[in-house]
């Protein structure tokens, strides 16, 4: 699962009753690609989609975690966690590497 899959998953996870285009603003995805990416999570059985009519006496649709995608979810969320984890590690030596850099360079200067 790549991360726009996880974030979309995530999304739907928190909020249920959202639209495509609502879901795309909040995942920072096109419409076009959220439509693919809720079509792969249903496929993989992830997410099933349920019909009902809102407000406006217009047909809408709750994306609903299958116990599948539950577990995915969880799953992936440990996944990206060790994986944000390491790049954070990563960029603070990075940083650190920097300012001692910056500061060996400010000393030679002076």
């Amino acid at each position: 699962m790549n991360e726009t899959e996880f974030r979309t998953l995530r999304q739907l996870s928190a909020e249920t009753q959202i639209s495509q285009r609502d879901l795309s603003k909040k995942v920072g995805l096109s419409l076009g690609s959220v439509n693919f990416i809720l079509k792969e999570l249903i496929r993989k059985g992830y997410v099933k989609v349920q019909r009902f009519k809102n407000s406006k006496n217009k047909v809408a649709y709750i994306y609903v975690l299958t116990p599948k995608g539950i577990n995915e979810r969880i799953r992936q969320t440990q996944r990206f966690l060790h994986l944000k984890i390491d790049e954070h590690e990563r960029l603070t030596r990075e940083i650190d590497d920097l300012r001692n850099e910056f500061e060996n360079q400010k000393s030679i200067e002076e």
